[in-house]
């Protein structure tokens, strides 16, 4: 079931909150176009340079980067988390394959059984594998850690393009950007799709909160949405007109972040949909896309058009 009304974000929280402060650092490689990043068991933040065909890692302390470049030419990596073996595993949408990378710096790529699969989106399973959405087929892969595939199709709406991937309740909750929907499959393969109110929202970046709902961006929408465990979705429009949401994580705070790429700001709201505040981003159309929050408060951001990451510093 879905709720079928709209409904625009809370007038912003009455209490005054100042501002976080956000600065911006300049990753080495050059048209680097930085995607997805995530914290590793290190505390730094590893990210996809989707240009240069690299992974990049930022020492959160020093600020120093180290960037490792891939076997593959033009690879264009893009999801990226890190498995149960400790290894990081990244998406190579280029490419068609799934790559690993170990904390010495040795990578393997694992090429898909689907040809042109264009996968996308990635995240440690509660099985302990690493799940990934196959936009250009629309289906959703899983790899184990010695690099066994398995592709699920059945019950994925056609041209529906999985993107991205969260966990809750012992299954995997997709977004299909061109589907207008949010998928569930199980851990064996079963397929739900739940549509979503508005007409062509496109759905992408997702998110699991500690409350148990999962929340993503509807980026066409220029909302931030929520679907609990019946699969009830609410949509909260977001005043700046055109912002074009990308990313969304929960601080801990327990606020959601997100980025709006169009508008180049960050924003922020509470999880009752409450609107506390959007912040300009230092470098005019900087291309906000991932935001991922880390376990010291902070928040970091990819800046994919200028080759930067961001970091929000909550006051």
């Amino acid at each position: 079931m879905s709720e079928i009304a709209q409904e625009p974000a809370a007038r912003p929280l009455q209490r005054a909150i100042v501002p976080p402060a956000i600065r911006e650092h300049r990753i080495p490689a050059k048209d680097s176009k930085p995607y997805i990043a995530v914290q590793g068991p290190d505390g730094c933040l590893w990210f996809c340079e989707s240009g240069a065909s690299k992974i990049g890692r930022l020492d959160t302390k020093s600020y120093t980067f180290t960037e490792f470049d891939l076997p593959t030419g033009n690879a264009m990596p893009i999801g990226c988390t890190f498995g149960a073996d400790g290894n990081l595993w990244f998406a190579e949408k280029g490419a068609h394959q799934i790559g690993r990378l170990t904390p010495r710096g040795a990578i393997t790529e694992f090429k898909l059984p689907t040809p042109n699969a264009g996968p996308d989106g990635m995240i440690l399973g509660p099985d302990g594998n690493v799940w990934f959405s196959e936009t250009e087929v629309s289906q959703i892969g899983r790899i184990t850690p010695d690099g066994k595939i398995t592709e699920f199709k059945t019950g994925i709406t056609p041209g529906s393009k999985p993107l991205s991937i969260a966990v809750r309740d012992g299954a995997l909750w997709f977004s299909e950007a061109a589907g207008n929907r949010v998928g569930r499959i199980t851990l064996e393969g079963n397929v739900t799709e739940f549509q979503i109110p508005s007409h062509d929202s496109q759905p992408r970046a997702m998110v699991t909160h500690p409350d148990g709902s999962i929340w993503f961006v509807e980026t066409s929408t220029n909302a931030l949405a929520r679907i609990d465990r019946n699969g009830n979705i609410r949509e909260f429009i977001i005043p700046t007109p055109n912002a074009s949401l990308r990313g969304v994580t929960v601080g801990t705070d327990g606020d959601l972040w997100f980025t709006e790429n169009f508008a180049n700001k960050i924003g922020r709201m509470a999880p009752d949909g409450t609107l506390i505040g959007e912040y300009d981003i230092t470098t005019p159309a900087s291309g906000a896309r991932c935001i991922t929050a880390t376990s010291d408060g902070r928040l970091f951001f990819t800046q994919y058009d200028a080759g930067l990451i961001g970091e929000v510093i909550p006051s």
